[in-house]
């Protein structure tokens, strides 16, 4: 039995008692998955994995799928490293997001293992969009049910934290702009739970609505998915790994620790769209 342990009261759980790098049994594999189901975010501590072994264990969990905008690694496609260097004050990701939510088929899950980490700082924060939405008045949940927002690649916020890795690290066959629409609030595939599915990042606004109105509605909505009783924050060692829900979560990298380095490795699970 895996050592299950809830990082705080709302989202989040440590998974001790495990070794990646081995072949995990299917009864493993199902234990994962559950404690990913109920607790949103999974983190796993000391796992010494090579990009295979890593790419192996996010295979046993789903489909890795190549990053839209950055070249994976040579042998490992799937895997982007995502890199804050000594001169870069901003590190990738740093605003609230669910990631590429601008695809038709947005990934249900995304996993991070951290090569190299500052010495204080650097923290990632996750948020739960159920309780978000199940914490809004009952009015306010009838109003969203049914709208649909508008999610672009191309918000400015986003694309000044994609610009250095897009330098020396861009695809060729990148599009300029990446835009899909999605529920305001989605249904999760697994577990029947609403959540809140916009987001800082990479919302433009809901459609049939005057952009006034829109962006108020939405500004609402970004500070209900960010209140701290609904969130965890991992802080990160080297050889750790992160396994979050995209489909029911938030979440933030915090740009704390200028001018120290972060280097990660990411590998995205295909999910399916929206609903």
């Amino acid at each position: 039995m895996l050592d299950v342990r809830r990082l705080s009261g709302t989202l989040g759980a440590e998974i001790h008692g495990v070794n990646l790098a081995s072949s995990l049994s299917r009864q493993t594999v199902a234990e994962i998955r559950r404690a990913f189901l109920d607790h949103r975010v999974i983190f796993f501590r000391a796992q010494d994995l090579t990009p295979a072994q890593f790419l192996a264990f996010a295979r046993t969990l789903g489909q890795p799928v190549e990053y839209p905008f950055v070249k994976g690694l040579a042998d490992t496609p799937q895997i982007i490293q995502v890199t804050k260097l000594e001169h870069e004050h901003t590190n990738f990701g740093g605003i609230w997001h669910s990631d590429t939510a601008y695809l038709e088929q947005p990934p249900m899950g995304s996993m991070l293992l951290a090569r190299e980490v500052p010495p204080a700082g650097g923290d990632t924060l996750f948020a739960d969009q159920y309780l978000a939405y199940e914490a809004l008045s009952a009015g306010m949940r009838k109003l969203l049910d049914g709208l649909v927002s508008v999610n672009s690649s191309a918000k400015a916020d986003v694309t000044r934290t994609r610009e250095d890795r897009m330098k020396t690290e861009g695809r060729e066959d990148a599009k300029a702009e990446y835009v899909a629409e999605h529920p305001v609030v989605r249904t999760h595939p697994e577990t029947g739970r609403k959540g809140i599915y916009v987001n800082a990042a990479f919302t433009q606004h809901i459609v049939g609505m005057e952009r006034g109105e829109s962006d108020a509605l939405l500004k609402h909505l970004y500070a209900q998915a960010a209140i701290p009783e609904y969130q965890c924050r991992f802080r990160w060692g080297v050889n750790s790994i992160a396994f979050w829900d995209n489909r029911a979560s938030q979440h933030y990298a915090a740009s704390d620790y200028w001018p120290a380095v972060r280097r990660m490795e990411r590998v995205t699970v295909a999910g399916d769209k929206p609903r």
